[in-house]
């Protein structure tokens, strides 16, 4: 099957998207109070305006593009499992299982809030109700999408009625960051393992949810452009902005009363409209060079991910160049940037001499001997 380049331009901005709310905790050492607004009570200095205003695009919107992308590759990998008649459980389940012990090494080894298990357990799931049929597909969606909405509510309702809570991270986790070993690291990541994989539990509905709309957009020729796909790329740019952009802009308000719902709600809804505003770019600025570039980039975007968070760890922590807690937000957006370009450049240099990015040959060739 030929490769859809929207797809992988699609899988490509997620991947660099995603370091747009990471860059936050790696430059403050771990404190998750910079990717929240719990400790601020208004946005009068430009540090916090600048913050705000790059979260603002990234956070949770590239994640959730991401998230639905692995949905699309894993209607594309059923659709070829039926194509060359192997049996679809059989086939993927290797790929559930290197997704895992990749997400775990990933964990251990890099940064503590690794997605990637998050989504082997997803994908597992998954790939049991795309063997049931339409009809679980669509009760698996509904009662996920109940599921995760009815623990936001909760969560929320139990915000407004009691006292406000900080996201701050404790001093002694910040030293560990700022002066402790990479050894030190691995081992605080190894003894609060349940801690730090709280979240990667809790969006497991909002994955399946996700995953299942790749799979329906993915079916639906969303990523096409015939007719059909262009007219489901309208609607997802101008519903996703639509309601997407004001639901969004609830980050500005400080306190951390909307922080849930608009990382866990609201952001999955405008990432659907930036899905529906690539496409529009993609077709309508079809000469533009960066497409080909970000193409590549999507091709290998695991290597990127894994890549974009040790080169993050190596300029922020105290193993690396320290510089963690001593950037300004211009700076540390200025570093974002700068990943960005080079992990761009990096994947077009890779690709113009090797087929695969280093990770993509890694799995492909474990996956070849395991299917044997």
């Amino acid at each position: 099957m030929k490769r859809i380049a929207l797809i992988d331009i699609l899988r490509g901005i997620a991947i660099l998207g995603t370091l747009g709310t990471n860059i936050w905790i790696f430059a403050h050492l771990g404190d998750l109070k910079y990717i929240t607004t719990t400790d601020f009570t208004d946005w009068s200095g430009m540090n916090d305006i600048v913050r705000i205003l790059v979260l603002f695009v990234f956070n949770g919107k590239l994640l959730g593009i991401l998230t639905i992308m692995f949905g699309v590759g894993m209607q594309i990998k059923y659709e070829q499992s039926i194509r060359h008649s192997k049996p679809w459980i059989g086939m993927y389940k290797w790929v559930i299982v290197f997704l895992m012990v990749e997400g775990l090494l990933h964990y251990v080894l890099v940064m503590e809030y690794d997605v990637l298990m998050s989504y082997a357990v997803t994908a597992g799931i998954i790939a049991v109700i795309l063997k049931r049929g339409e009809r679980a597909m669509k009760r698996a969606l509904w009662v996920a999408g109940v599921f995760h909405f009815g623990m936001l509510a909760l969560i929320f309702t139990s915000m407004l009625m009691g006292p406000a809570f900080s996201m701050a991270s404790s001093p002694q986790l910040i030293a560990i960051y700022a002066e402790g070993s990479w050894l030190d690291q691995v081992q605080n990541r190894l003894m609060n393992f349940m801690l730090y994989r709280t979240e990667a539990i809790f969006i497991i509905p909002l994955n399946i949810l996700l995953f299942i709309i790749g799979i329906k957009l993915m079916r639906s020729g969303a990523f096409s452009f015939t007719d059909r796909g262009i007219a489901i790329q309208r609607k997802l740019l101008i519903w996703g902005l639509g309601l997407g952009l004001p639901l969004n802009a609830l980050t500005f308000v400080p306190g951390g009363l909307f922080d849930l719902p608009v990382r866990y709600m609201f952001a999955p809804v405008l990432a659907l409209g930036y899905i529906g505003l690539i496409a529009f770019l993609v077709r309508t600025c079809s000469t533009w060079r960066i497409w080909k570039w970000l193409e590549k980039t999507g091709r290998m975007s695991l290597s990127c991910y894994i890549l974009q968070n040790i080169t993050a760890t190596a300029i922020f922590y105290g193993w690396g160049l320290g510089l963690g807690g001593n950037m300004n937000s211009v700076e540390i957006t200025g570093v974002f940037c700068m990943i960005v370009v080079g992990q761009i450049i990096l994947a077009n240099v890779w690709l113009a001499k090797f087929p695969y990015g280093p990770v993509e040959w890694l799995r492909k060739g474990i996956l070849q001997m395991l299917e044997r």
